[in-house]
């Protein structure tokens, strides 16, 4: 972890059922959380949990998983990640911190999805909000129809934007989570929430017209990429695979 816990909160997600004496990370299951949902949600239970009990803070954000905003294309160390000075900084001449982007090529962002995970819930997300925010459909198709996106639900924002953002997205999976059945899925395909969410965030960026600055981002530790290319080309042929690592 980061040692500037000035601005980085180590949270501890399913923590209702995760949590031990031996975790010292904030807990996503104190005050008003969905932390019981984690198993469908993944990280989103963090974003949620920040969402209703973080007060008093200047912007949000959300790095997981390994996964790190940093500073330049210095070496992937822990000690190289974006700190409070670097993040003002951008946020003065931007509204919203992004990674930059995944880039697909060889297929669309629907193409890579349904290749990877069950159909279904990317439909019903779609008729979601063709239903509650009618407004967003076409640029909710504009962001299937492109071969590259924002991927992994990081970002930075300031706070009064995150509010936004969060009052839109978990309306929209609410919804969708009424629609769908998720008992029969794998223990991977019911983090399914969490997978649709990462396209949600280019949705809402661009319905909004928000102007936003990419960061570099890298992952610690050890990096098979080897594996994932593995992994990637099997789900273009139609074998559902591990879409994270």
């Amino acid at each position: 972890m980061p040692k500037n816990t000035k601005i980085y909160l180590p949270v501890l997600v399913g923590a209702k059922k995760n949590w031990n004496k031996n975790i010292n990370y904030q807990r996503d299951d104190e005050g008003t959380n969905i932390s019981g949902k984690n198993s469908s949600y993944s990280e989103l239970t963090a974003i949620y949990w920040a969402w209703k009990n973080l007060k008093n803070v200047d912007y949000v954000g959300l790095v997981h998983y390994r996964r790190f905003f940093f500073n330049g294309f210095k070496k992937r160390k822990i000690e190289n990640v974006l700190d409070d000075q670097k993040i003002q900084s951008i946020l003065k001449q931007s509204k919203v911190i992004l990674p930059k982007k995944r880039k697909y090529y060889i297929e669309t962002n629907y193409s890579h999805y349904i290749h990877a995970h069950h159909k279904k819930p990317l439909t019903e997300t779609r008729n979601v909000i063709s239903s509650i925010y009618p407004e967003y459909l076409s640029y909710f198709d504009q962001v299937m129809s492109k071969r590259s996106a924002h991927m992994f639900n990081m970002f930075i924002m300031k706070k009064e934007l995150f509010d936004k953002y969060c009052q839109w997205l978990f309306k929209i999976l609410e919804d969708v989570e009424d629609k769908i059945d998720i008992t029969n899925y794998s223990i991977q395909e019911k983090r399914v929430f969490g997978y649709i969410s990462e396209l949600l965030l280019d949705v809402w960026v661009l319905a909004n017209n928000i102007k936003y600055k990419e960061v570099s981002w890298g992952i610690t530790g050890k990096n098979n990429r080897v594996k994932k290319m593995y992994y990637f080309m099997k789900r273009k042929y139609g074998m559902r695979t591990k879409t994270h690592f």
